[in-house]
C-alpha cells in the first residue's frame, strides 16, 4: 500500500514534458542594433512578472528568436528593436516610445501594450510565430 501511495505522489508531481519550441521571425525596418524579446508564460507574467525568457537577437540580417526546451501551453511574446544599441527602449519626455515595438500575433495595444487575450498564442510542439516590427 506505501508503495502505491508513493508511485501515484511521484506520478501526480511530475512536470508536463519540456519539448516544445517557438521560433519567432521578425521583420524589421532597419538593419542595426537588436531585437530584444521576451517570451511570458503566463497572463501574470505578461502583465508585469518575469519572462520565461529573453533573448537579443542582432538584427544585421535575418532577425530570428528559438526558444527551446518548452513545456506546452500558452505563451505570448513582446519585442522591441532597440536600433541604437544601448540595451533600453527609449521614449519621449511623455514616456511614449521612439524605437520600434511590437507583440505575437501582431497584436496591437490601444494605449499601452497589447492584452494578453490578443497576444497569446497556443504552443504544442514547434510553433512559428512571425511579427512585423516598425
Amino acid at each position: 500500500m506505501l508503495f502505491l501511495a508513493a508511485a501515484l505522489l511521484l506520478l501526480t508531481t511530475q512536470a508536463a514534458p519540456a519539448d516544445s519550441s517557438v521560433v519567432v521571425t521578425f521583420e524589421t525596418g532597419a538593419r542595426t542594433g537588436s531585437v530584444m524579446v521576451a517570451l511570458y508564460d503566463s497572463e501574470a507574467a505578461y502583465n508585469g512578472g518575469p519572462a520565461v525568457a529573453r533573448l537579443a537577437v542582432p538584427a544585421d540580417g535575418p532577425v530570428v528568436a528559438r526558444f527551446d526546451h518548452l513545456p506546452a501551453g500558452d505563451y505570448a511574446v513582446k519585442a522591441f528593436h532597440d536600433v541604437n544599441g544601448d540595451g533600453r527602449m527609449n521614449a519621449n519626455p511623455f514616456g511614449i516610445p521612439i524605437e520600434p515595438y511590437a507583440f505575437s500575433n501582431n497584436a496591437v495595444g490601444n494605449m499601452g501594450p497589447a492584452r494578453w487575450a490578443a497576444a497569446r498564442f497556443p504552443v504544442s510542439g514547434q510553433t512559428a510565430q512571425t511579427i512585423s516590427i516598425r
